[in-house]
Formats: C-alpha cells, structure tokens, sequence
C-alpha cells in the first residue's frame, strides 16, 4: 500500500452552491447540459427541463452523481455559463494542490470505488451528492507526484488507444471477410474445384439445378391435389435478364426465392385475451433474432394462441422485416410462431436449409431486402416482395459442399474474432491492472 496521505476531497473542490427553479428568469438564456459520456464528453441540449437546476460556470469539474464511478465526469470547457439538473454538481478545484487530469482519473479508479464502497452509504448504487464527495477520504499525493503519473498514463493511454484502433480494425477486416465468404459461396466460387470432379450431370437433380427446380414444381403440384394440405400461391414472374447481379456457374439457375418453399408472415393473436400466451410454442419477435442464432425462451403462445396465429415449422429461415434491424435471420430448429414484424421462409425438401440461411445472409440478398423495403422513417419489406426477390440455386449435391465449405470458412473467422475480442478484453484489463497499480499500489 503506498504511504500517501489520507485528504478529504473538499481539501482542493470547493462546491458550487446554487439551485435554481426551471422557470427562474435568471437561467432563462441558458442552455442545458443534457448528459455527460463515459468518455468523459459534456452533450449540450436546449430542450427546457421540469426539475431544479444548478448553474456551471467555463472551468468548473462537472460530475454525475449517478454515473461517476463510470467516467461522466469532465471540465466544462464552454465561453458561456450552462444549467443543469441536480443530479449533477460541479466544483471549483485549486490548481495548487490537484491536477485535475489526475483527479478525473482517480474518480475512475477502483481505489475511488473501493473508499465509496467503505464510506458512503449505499457505496455505488447511491447518487453521490457533494454531501457525499468532499468528505470522502483517499489517498492522494502531492501535486508533483501526480503530474509524475499523469505522464506514465498518458503513456499507457497511447499505448491502449493504439490497441484499441487495431482490434476495431481487425474485427472490421473479419466482418468483411465473414461477408466475403457467403458471397463467394452463393456465386459458386468456393466449389470450383469441386464442380471439376463433379460435372453437370443432365436430369439429374443432384448435379443438374434444373433438373431440382423441375423436381420441386412437381413436388409442389402434387401438393395442391392433396384437399387438406393445398395452399393457394400465385405462381412468381420469370426472372428477367437485368434482374440478374450476377453470372452463375453452369448446372446453377436463378430462381425466385417463394419457388424454393412456403413463405409466410408472422401475426400476433390479441394481445387482450391472456389465455392465447403461454408456453405450447415459442412466439419469436425481432429482437429474438441474431445472425448467428434464435432465443427461444421469450415469450410464448398457448395452443389456442396458435389457432390465431402462425405455425413456423422447423428448418425454416426467419429474417427481420421491419426497421432498423431488417436484414437480420436464421433458422429454427423447432417449430415456433412469429409476429408479423418476421418473414419465413418453409423450403422445399430438396433445398439444404444451411445454404438457404448462407443465401439470405450474403451482402447481395441484404441490399436486395434493403432495395426493396418502403423507404421511410421506418423500412420495411412485406412478404410479396420479399418472395420476389432472385436467387441462385446450386444441385442438391453442391449445396451440401459449399455449406461445407462455409463452414470451415467460418470456424476459422469464429476463431480469430474469439481472438480479437480477447486481446479488446486484455487492453481493458490492462487499463484497471494500471489504474489499480497507480493508485492502490503507489507505484
């Protein structure tokens, strides 16, 4: 432990006391502090405020009382006085007895949150007021040792800021590469040499795309004889030649996506009557979808929900279809219900359910959806023109070798941005271990 002394903060801040009414003539040309960052950045707003106010003068230290411990805490740099809310104090600082460099840094220590832990009152989960600052005690060296380590972590700081930038690149670089990858397998360049051993075999739906689609149509006709389980579907235009992004390899076609299964869009039965919730069946919403998976344990239908609703069944692909977050899928492995901000898409048994979710999941199918979607505040895409849009289809045989192949692709890209996330990890370790050092150690 280091032989610093134990100060009160109030030795070197000085509270500055005031607090105003909303309405108070004297803060009425002043603009509002709306929030400060964790990186310590002061956000300016001129939106009015219905709680008591306090005033900040050009170089006062500003604190969140209920983030500090966080970072939001910075020197107001402005030319003009600003308000804000109590749940902000700010303070004058004497430059002859703290750096405020090293003050700010201190406030983000675990030292600072270890002494609010031991002397206030409900430790980091209470707002810190004044009341509670300047009378807490910390060790704090003299104003020369702390310009001492304010350069040994302006040194750290450069070195972390420099690892910083290279994991976000890195993690950017995989991104790309991850995209790269499911577009070079949807344009049948991961399975050339493949294709070599395996040439176009005629008729023959496992070598002959084709051959597949003819298979599926027939499969799809002898469906509609069946009474029970037809399902009335407009048959999709042909795909016309400038509708074609791309040349495919030859045994591959360009079909629709509705050709290749049973699309559908989710509904929610009414939210009024409990008794259609419950457990029978996962009810998958947006935020229930990632790229990489589906959280089934949300909420739920009963069985007579689902008789309002919509039966997803198992190996089908849901894809985001409305705002933001559009684009987004995967597939399921059960059946679910969804609400009718989700497209899904049911394929034919002789297309491979990892190569479809590879198709929609490439850069060409994302800015297609994007292309399509009702440009407005919110985007979306409604089932008619999401079954519209084109994609390749590859034999059934090759479909199996280029999801292969993706995913020996991506395994490695896995690993490598488990790599990336770690060293991002170690830097932010690295940071705590520095400031715990300086701090708690003294060195």
């Amino acid at each position: 432990m280091n032989n610093w002394p134990y100060r009160p903060l109030s030795d070197f801040l000085i509270e500055c006391e005031g607090r105003f009414k909303p309405n108070d003539p004297k803060i009425a040309s002043y603009k509002r502090l709306d929030k400060i960052d964790f990186s310590g950045k002061i956000h300016i707003s001129e939106k009015p405020s219905k709680t008591d106010m306090i005033i900040i003068e050009p170089g006062d230290l500003v604190i969140s009382g209920i983030n500090v411990a966080k970072g939001a805490l910075a020197v107001y740099d402005g030319d003009e006085p600003v308000t804000a809310t109590i749940h902000y104090s700010s303070y004058r600082f004497n430059k002859n007895k703290i750096d405020i460099e090293f003050l700010k840094r201190f406030l983000k220590s675990p030292a600072f949150i270890s002494e609010l832990q031991d002397q206030v009152k409900g430790g980091i989960k209470t707002e810190i007021k004044p009341k509670h600052l300047l009378p807490l005690k910390a060790r704090i060296p003299e104003l020369a040792e702390q310009q001492k380590i304010n350069h040994y972590f302006d040194a750290i700081d450069n070195e972390i800021s420099d690892l910083s930038s290279e994991v976000n690149t890195q993690s950017s670089y995989l991104t790309k590469l991850r995209q790269a990858i499911l577009q070079e397998a949807i344009e049948g360049k991961l399975t050339v040499d493949w294709r070599k051993e395996n040439p176009v075999r005629k008729g023959d739906p496992d070598y002959d795309a084709e051959a597949l689609l003819e298979k599926i149509q027939a499969e799809k006709e002898a469906l509609a004889k069946d009474a029970k389980r037809a399902k009335k579907q407009k048959p999709l235009p042909p795909i016309k030649q400038e509708e074609v992004p791309f040349e495919l390899p030859e045994g591959w076609v360009w079909t629709r996506l509705g050709d290749v299964g049973c699309t559908q869009t989710g509904t929610t039965p009414s939210t009024t009557e409990k008794a259609n919730f419950g457990n029978y069946i996962p009810f998958i919403k947006p935020a229930d979808i990632a790229n990489d998976r589906i959280d089934y344990d949300n909420e739920g239908l009963s069985e007579k929900g689902l008789k309002s609703g919509r039966l997803i069944e198992k190996n089908s692909v849901l894809m985001v279809c409305i705002g933001g977050s559009i684009g987004k899928c995967f597939f399921t492995i059960r059946d679910v219900s969804c609400n009718q901000q989700i497209n899904a898409i049911s394929p034919h048994a002789n297309i491979e359910i990892l190569f479809l979710l590879n198709s929609l999941q490439s850069s060409y199918f994302y800015r297609e959806v994007w292309d399509r979607a009702m440009k407005s505040s919110t985007p979306i895409i409604n089932k008619g023109k999401w079954e519209t849009i084109p994609i390749p289809i590859p034999p059934i045989a090759e479909q199996q070798a280029i999801v292969d192949r993706v995913e020996k692709h991506l395994t490695m890209v896995d690993e490598l941005e488990k790599q990336v996330t770690e060293r991002k990890e170690q830097s932010e370790q690295l940071m705590q271990a520095v400031l715990r050092e300086a701090f708690e150690g003294g060195k």
